[in-house]
């Protein structure tokens, strides 16, 4: 089974993605969602990783930035 990480903010443009791109992934990929503002212990995960901003998407070390919420740096 493929695993992922949904990393957001809460802001609207990260729940919208949340709520939209979740949806189309397939039920053989177990997703684990990550609140930043909730979880701010997990951003220097995040970064680690490659996440530039969220909402992001990372599959197989693979970050898929999705449209623009914050900055990694503003959720330090």
């Amino acid at each position: 089974m493929t695993k992922a990480r949904f990393y957001h903010a809460g802001c609207p443009v990260c729940v919208s993605a949340e709520e939209t791109l979740l949806q189309y992934l397939s039920r053989d990929v177990e997703i684990d969602v990550i609140h930043l503002g909730e979880q701010p212990d997990r951003v220097a995960e995040a970064e680690r990783i490659g996440v530039k901003s969220v909402p992001a998407l990372v599959i197989d070390g693979n970050v898929l930035h999705i449209n623009f919420g914050a900055p990694i740096e503003a959720l330090k």
